[in-house]
């Protein structure tokens, strides 16, 4: 079997493959031969049909399926006899397949890009160093207040934090549009429930007040009839209510889950919780950096192949968010471009890691996946029935393994990368403020 590769643009690469006419044929009267011994025709018996016979009803057919067989066969061979790792399936053309002559096709492919030296110790790191402070606590407390908070109505003017209840005529050029119209709609004033000059319109109005406001929709609205366009709504205030905020008692204790009402308790698995909170919103964040930092420093390019098919990943995942069903999408509904600039960095980034696995030879630390699964299994009210999932279930065990050896990753490169702390609140890493 003779084997020339020729380079093309970037990974693409295209492989010659030329096999004596000797094997092809070889096989072929091997198949007519086992095919003889089973195959049914009238006037013979099973098993006693001639070759001959055999070769001329099923010849064309055989020989078809022998060449397929071959070249499939013979493309892994050549790829581990030239030491290529190809990056996706390969084109199969230019295929010459005459009796009696030596068959040969082209098979074009990417290959996966080379990593000469990855560049760890240049990657720069922030970071934060958090702590949260009793202002931190207190805010979070009135943060939980304001989620159980009850409404009482009042014969005061509507302002910020209030709620309404508004029934609202809108009209685009004199006409109703669809949509624009509402009846007894609770409107929390400040909420950004609705555009923010119909909110304006709320302020100061009282129960049974009637407005007229004037609602600019932005270019980019979702509702495209409306988008960029100007509409006049009638607002008429059935109700205006303000918010009234829980004491912070047993009874407020109970409410998470703190059934003796112990408020001690209760402030010591609020503030347990946000330390948890805290831990797993940095360890993301210095993640995401780290993976900034990576593909800063190590160029790479991307396979198409693979690209398209993180491209149909997440194309798949963002109809079943929709709540839509993946196979009845196309790239019409859900264009290549939406994903391609975030497929093609998943798709650098697991190159990168791969590599970062391989060179620096990280194996994964086994009692850390169990630690990460006695950590799952302590939030579940039998902590034994999570344990037993991750042992016998081997595909749930597998994408914990891949998330520990990602971290395990991580850690490595914050070791060999320059690592700048720096301080930070608690309320810019919670709000994405870093």
């Amino acid at each position: 079997m003779q084997v020339s590769i020729e380079t093309l643009e970037g990974l693409e690469r295209r492989m010659t493959v030329q096999i004596p006419s000797e094997r092809v044929s070889e096989a072929v009267e091997k198949k007519l031969k086992d095919l003889s011994k089973t195959v049914r025709i009238d006037g013979f018996r099973p098993g006693k049909v001639p070759l001959k016979v055999v070769q001329q009803k099923f010849g064309s057919h055989v020989r078809q399926e022998v060449i397929g067989d071959v070249i499939e066969s013979s493309y892994q061979e050549a790829l581990i006899q030239e030491k290529v790792r190809p990056a996706g399936m390969p084109s199969i053309d230019a295929v010459s397949t005459k009796e009696k002559e030596d068959m040969s096709y082209t098979a074009t492919f990417e290959v996966y890009p080379e990593i000469d030296k990855l560049e760890l110790e240049s990657i720069e790191i922030e970071k934060p160093r958090v702590e949260i402070t009793d202002q931190d606590f207190d805010a979070m407390l009135q943060k939980l207040r304001e989620q159980r908070k009850t409404w009482k109505e009042t014969k005061s003017a509507a302002k910020s934090g209030y709620q309404v209840m508004v029934d609202f005529e809108g009209r685009i050029d004199g006409e109703l549009f669809e949509g624009g119209a509402g009846k007894d709609m609770a409107i929390e004033i400040g909420a950004g429930q609705m555009l923010p000059e119909f909110e304006a319109g709320l302020e100061g109005i009282k129960a049974t007040e009637q407005r007229t406001v004037e609602v600019n929709f932005p270019e980019d609205y979702h509702g495209a009839d409306v988008a960029g366009k100007k509409a006049e709504f009638t607002l008429k205030a059935t109700k205006v209510s303000k918010p009234e905020l829980p004491e912070i008692d047993e009874e407020f204790a109970r409410g998470f889950g703190v059934e003796d009402g112990d408020l001690e308790k209760m402030r010591a698995d609020i503030r347990a919780n946000m330390e948890k909170e805290k831990n797993d919103r940095l360890k993301q964040h210095i993640k995401n950096n780290v993976m900034a930092g990576l593909l800063e420093h190590n160029k790479i390019i991307a396979p198409s192949a693979m690209v398209a098919e993180e491209i149909n990943g997440l194309r798949a995942q963002a109809a079943q968010r929709m709540g839509r069903d993946p196979e009845t999408i196309d790239e019409a509904s859900f264009p290549n471009e939406l994903f391609a600039s975030e497929a093609t960095r998943r798709v650098q980034l697991g190159l990168l890691l791969a590599e970062v696995i391989r060179a620096e030879k990280i194996e994964l630390n086994q009692e850390l996946v169990d630690s990460a699964i006695d950590e799952m299994a302590v939030a579940y009210e039998q902590p034994e029935q999570v344990r037993d999932y991750y042992r016998h279930n081997q595909q749930a065990r597998s994408g914990l393994e891949g998330s520990v050896l990602e971290d395990q990753v991580v850690d490595h490169i914050l070791d060999k990368a320059k690592v700048n702390e720096k301080d930070a609140s608690f309320d810019d890493l919670m709000n994405g403020k870093l």
